[in-house]
């Protein structure tokens, strides 16, 4: 008896704390875009494309769908988690071909850099490389549906993987750079793996190999978006 009050804490616990990263990233989101998108008519920012439109409007319910689905699974919802996991599979698709677009209409539009001194053909390294982190791990995530543990932690670094977007337009962190915004969104990774060993007295698979998948990428981009390679594809790719 006691051993399975024990695991059902446990389980409980963890529901929480899933939901609990939701609640982080969507935070993080809306602080780093508030000035940009979500109150931007209080700041008086310059008006937004359609195309940004559709990015905020894909980007936001992705992040407010994780948090409806961790907030599901945490009350015993599996059946409606489950029935919504389909329009979630369609929506990451709908992100990854909406981000892409937007991040190379970005630099063929001429707008500049959101980090200073970068230079637009090398910065596009950064959101393509967040699309392709986004597409491995979420790809990964709906594969591995059947495998819960394996599955929310998949899915939960997936979304953390889009987090250094909104981080890196926080005014204080973008006069640092990427080690800024690339190691606040590491702390996310952190928290997992912290919370992994503490409630498992070791560290789950995903979290490690999902974990390594974001935070390799993050030296990656940087050394190669400055290559002539990559500045000569970067230029075809906003040159259609």
């Amino acid at each position: 008896m006691t051993a399975n009050l024990s695991v059902t804490g446990t389980r409980q616990g963890t529901r929480r704390f899933y939901v609990g990263m939701a609640i982080a990233v969507l935070i993080t989101v809306f602080l780093g875009f508030s000035r940009t998108y979500f109150l931007k008519a209080y700041y008086g920012t310059p008006e937004l494309s359609l195309l940004l439109h559709l990015h905020g409007l894909v980007f936001t319910s992705w992040v407010l769908l994780f948090l409806a689905q961790t907030t599901l699974v945490a009350t015993g919802r599996t059946d409606l988690h489950r029935r919504l996991g389909a329009g979630g599979a369609v929506l990451a698709a709908l992100l990854l071909i909406v981000g892409t677009i937007t991040a190379i209409m970005r630099v063929k539009g001429g707008r500049p850099s959101p980090i200073p001194g970068v230079p637009p053909l090398s910065f596009l390294a950064v959101p393509l490389f967040d699309m392709v982190v986004f597409a491995i791990l979420i790809g990964a995530g709906l594969a591995l549906r059947n495998r819960p543990d394996t599955h929310k932690r998949l899915m939960t670094l997936a979304t953390i993987a889009l987090t250094s977007a909104p981080i890196a337009r926080i005014a204080a962190v973008r006069q640092v750079g990427p080690p800024a915004f690339f190691g606040l969104t590491d702390l996310f990774i952190v928290a997992m793996l912290v919370y992994d060993f503490a409630t498992r007295r070791k560290v789950h698979p995903a979290t490690i190999w999902g974990g390594l998948v974001i935070v390799a990428s993050q030296p990656l981009r940087l050394m190669i978006s400055g290559t002539p390679a990559w500045l000569a594809f970067a230029g075809w790719l906003t040159s259609w």
